[in-house]
C-alpha cells in the first residue's frame, strides 16, 4: 500500500555505502569466483564493477534452476498468433536446447570472446541463441529480423562475428518478410565475412542455403544431439562483455552499447523482486522484441535469472487478431505482470476505448502493468487504471542503462503515483537536473537530466571498441555526469518527470518549451487516441509547435472542428506563449518497431530538410502520409 514503502530506506542505504549495497545484491547470483573488488574506479572510462569475479550468465539463467528443482517448470511460454503456434518449454528442455546449440557454435569455431550476430524473429530459437552464446562466453549482438541489408552489414562489419544465427523469414500481419536475401546482401556488402550462417528454416518462407557457408539449424542441432554432445558453461570475467546492442538511428559507424556480464546479472536480479514485485515461479510478460534492450533485459535475462516463466509473444497489440490480444494472453498464461510500451496501450485504447474485448478473460492473477519506451501520457495511464483496476507503473530507462533509472518499486511497496512521472530514481542512480552550465537547477525547473558518476552495475561501461566516442557522447558535456540527453525536472518530492529528448525542447521566441507538455494536453482530449508534437522552423519565432493527432475509432466529429478544439485547449492549459496554432489530423504516426514515434524524422520532413529512412521504422509508407498532411497546409517540402 502507498505509505508503507521501504524505498526511502533502501535508497538511503545505497547512498551511504554503494559498494556494500551492491555486494549484498550480488548474493542473488552464483559466482565461480567472487569479486576481488566490488568497484574499481581506475578501470574503464568511469570504473568497473565486480573486478576479478568470474561468472556465467547461462548457468545463472538456466542450469541452476534445473538443479534447484525447477526442471519441469515452464521457462518459456511461446505464443504466436501470426502462425497459430504455441510452445511450452521447461527449464530442463531449455538447458538441453541451449547446450546443444552452444556445442554447435563451438564446432563452428566460436570460443570465449568471439562475437555472434543474431538476426531473428520472436521465436524460442532467438532465446536459445542468446543463451548459447552466453554459455560458452561468446558475445551476442542481436539485430532486428528484417533490418535493412545495409544496416545489418554495418553491424556485421563493426562486431566482426564468426557466426550469424538467422531465420529464413519473419511473419508480420498479412505478409512474410524474407530475411535470408537481406542477410546474403549484408554479407556481400560487409568487409567482414562471417565464417558460417546457421539458418532456422520456417515453413512459411524457407530459404536457399549458400553452399559451404550456411547450415540448416534443425539438422545441425539434431546431429549434435545425436552425437550426445552438450557444451558446459564457460566461466568468464564479470567485466567481460555479455552482448553488444547497437542503438537505432546511428549514421556512419554504428554505436555499439556494451553490456558487461557480472554487473548486468546483479542489477537485473535486484530489479525483478524489488522493482517489479514478482516471485520465482510466477509468469512475467514483457511484450517487447528481443531486438530491443527491453527484450534482452526483461524477456530473456531478468525473468530467467529470477526463476520466472517468461512469455514470448510473436504478435501485435492490435491486428493479431484484435485489440483484445493482450488480455487473452494474460489470461491464458496467468501472467502477473505485463511490461509494454505506452504506444501499444494507446493502440489498444484507440481500437477498443471501452475495453469490450477484455470481457470474458480471467485477469484475476494479473497484478501490475508496467510502461516504458516513450513518455506515458497521463490520460492513457488513467484509462488503463480504470479498465484494469490494477496499478499502472510508468518507468524510465535507456538502451545504454540496461535497466530502469526511475520507477515506482512495487516490490518495496508502491509509492503514490503521480501521473506523468516515472516516480523516483532506483538505487545506483543519482539523478540530477542541470542547466546549460552543468549546475543543478531548483525543483520543478526544466533542464537536462544527468546521472552523477559512477553509473551502477548493469549500465554500459563503454561502447564497443570506442572508449573515446563513449566519453565524447555521454561524459564530455557535463564532467562528472552521464548525459542522458533527456530533458525534464525533479519535483519537491524527488519525483522525476521526463518531458522528452533534449532535442524535443523547442525554442519559441526565446521561451524553452516542452513538446511533451503539449502532447499531454492534446492526449487529454476525449477524441484523441495518440499524438506527437514537433517544433518546426519559423522565420519570426525561430520554432513553432506543430501537433499531429490520431483520432479514436468511431469519432464522428469533423477533423477540422477537433483541430480547432485542440489549438484552444493548448492555449488554455499552457498559454499563448506556446504559439500553438497547427494541429493536423493523420491516420497514424511513424514509429519504430518498439513503438517510439519518429519525431526527429517528422521534423526534418516539416522543415524541408534532407532525411534518410530510419532503419527501425515499422512501416515506411507512413512518412509519405505525414508529408502529404504537411503539404496540404503549405508546410514541408513541396
Amino acid at each position: 500500500m502507498p505509505g508503507t514503502s521501504r524505498y526511502r530506506d533502501i535508497y538511503a542505504a545505497w547512498q551511504r555505502d554503494p559498494e556494500a549495497f551492491w555486494a549484498e545484491a550480488a548474493g542473488a547470483i552464483d559466482w565461480v569466483t567472487p569479486a576481488a573488488r566490488v568497484f574499481s574506479p581506475e578501470d574503464g572510462p568511469y570504473g568497473r564493477w565486480f573486478v576479478g569475479a568470474a561468472v556465467n550468465a547461462c548457468h545463472n539463467a538456466v542450469d541452476r534452476h534445473v538443479a534447484a528443482g525447477r526442471a519441469e517448470q515452464a521457462a518459456i511460454l511461446y505464443e504466436s498468433p501470426v502462425t497459430g503456434t504455441r510452445r511450452r518449454i521447461t527449464y530442463a528442455e531449455l538447458k538441453d536446447e541451449v547446450a546443444a546449440l552452444a556445442a554447435l557454435l563451438q564446432d563452428l569455431g566460436v570460443a570465449r570472446g568471439d562475437r555472434v550476430v543474431l538476426y531473428m524473429p520472436m521465436v524460442p530459437e532467438a532465446l536459445f541463441g542468446m543463451l548459447a552464446c552466453a554459455r560458452i562466453g561468446a558475445v551476442h549482438s542481436v539485430v532486428f529480423g528484417g533490418f535493412a541489408a545495409r544496416e545489418l552489414a554495418a553491424r556485421i562489419e563493426d562486431a566482426a562475428p564468426k557466426v550469424v544465427l538467422a531465420a529464413s523469414c519473419g511473419i508480420e500481419p498479412g505478409r512474410i518478410v524474407a530475411y535470408k536475401p537481406l542477410l546474403d546482401e549484408a554479407c556481400r556488402l560487409s568487409a567482414h565475412k562471417p565464417e558460417a550462417c546457421v539458418i532456422l528454416q520456417r515453413p512459411q518462407g524457407p530459404a536457399t542455403l549458400v553452399e559451404g557457408r550456411d547450415r540448416d539449424w534443425a539438422q545441425a542441432v539434431a546431429a549434435v544431439k545425436q552425437a550426445g554432445r552438450a557444451a558446459p558453461c564457460v566461466p568468464v570475467a564479470a567485466t567481460d562483455p555479455l552482448y553488444i546492442l547497437y542503438t537505432s538511428g546511428t549514421t556512419g559507424r554504428p554505436k555499439g552499447v556494451v553490456r558487461d556480464t557480472g554487473g548486468y546479472l546483479v542489477a537485473l536480479a535486484w530489479s525483478m523482486p524489488n522493482l517489479y514485485g514478482v516471485a520465482p515461479g510466477e509468469t512475467y510478460w514483457c511484450a517487447s522484441d528481443v531486438g530491443w534492450v527491453v527484450g534482452h533485459s526483461y524477456i530473456v535475462y531478468g525473468p530467467l535469472l529470477h526463476g520466472c516463466t517468461t512469455v514470448l509473444y510473436e504478435g501485435k497489440p492490435v491486428g493479431t487478431p484484435d485489440a483484445g490480444a493482450f488480455w487473452r494472453v494474460i489470461a491464458e498464461t496467468g501472467a502477473v505482470a505485463l511490461f509494454t510500451a505506452p504506444t501499444a496501450l494507446r493502440a489498444v485504447k484507440k481500437e477498443d476505448p471501452e475495453a469490450r474485448l477484455m470481457r470474458g478473460h480471467d485477469l484475476s492473477r494479473f497484478r501490475t502493468l508496467f510502461l516504458a519506451g516513450e513518455r506515458a501520457d497521463p490520460d492513457t495511464v488513467a484509462w488503463a487504471e480504470r479498465i484494469l483496476g490494477v496499478p499502472v507503473i510508468d518507468h524510465w530507462w535507456q538502451t545504454e542503462t540496461g535497466w530502469p533509472i526511475a520507477a515506482n518499486p512495487v516490490g518495496l511497496g508502491a509509492l503514490p503515483v503521480k501521473h506523468g512521472s516515472p516516480t523516483v530514481p532506483m538505487p545506483g542512480w543519482d539523478v540530477q537536473v542541470l542547466d546549460e552550465a552543468g549546475k543543478p537547477v531548483p525543483a520543478n525547473t526544466m533542464g537536462t537530466i544527468a546521472i552523477r558518476l559512477p553509473l551502477p552495475p548493469g549500465a554500459l561501461p563503454t561502447l564497443w571498441q570506442q572508449d573515446e566516442r563513449f566519453r565524447e557522447s555521454y561524459l564530455a558535456a557535463y564532467p562528472g555526469y552521464y548525459n542522458t540527453s533527456d530533458a525534464g525536472f525533479l519535483d519537491e518530492d524527488g519525483y522525476v518527470s521526463v518531458m522528452g529528448r533534449t532535442d524535443d525542447i523547442i525554442n519559441v521566441a526565446g521561451h524553452r518549451l516542452s513538446t511533451g507538455g503539449m502532447e499531454e494536453v492534446l492526449a487529454s482530449h476525449p477524441d484523441v487516441a495518440e499524438c506527437a508534437v514537433i517544433g518546426i522552423r519559423d522565420s519570426l519565432k525561430g520554432e513553432v509547435p506543430c501537433g499531429f493527432v490520431v483520432l479514436k475509432a468511431g469519432v464522428d466529429r469533423a477533423p477540422d472542428v477537433i483541430e480547432r478544439d485542440l489549438v484552444a485547449l493548448v492555449r488554455e492549459r499552457i498559454g499563448p506563449v506556446a504559439a500553438f496554432r497547427i494541429a493536423l489530423t493523420v491516420g497514424r504516426l511513424p514509429k519504430t518497431r518498439s513503438g517510439k514515434i519518429l519525431r526527429g524524422t517528422m521534423k526534418k520532413i516539416a522543415d524541408g530538410e534532407t532525411w534518410t529512412m530510419p532503419p527501425t521504422i515499422e512501416d515506411p509508407s507512413v512518412l509519405e502520409e505525414i508529408g502529404g498532411a504537411l503539404r496540404e497546409r503549405g508546410l514541408g517540402a513541396a
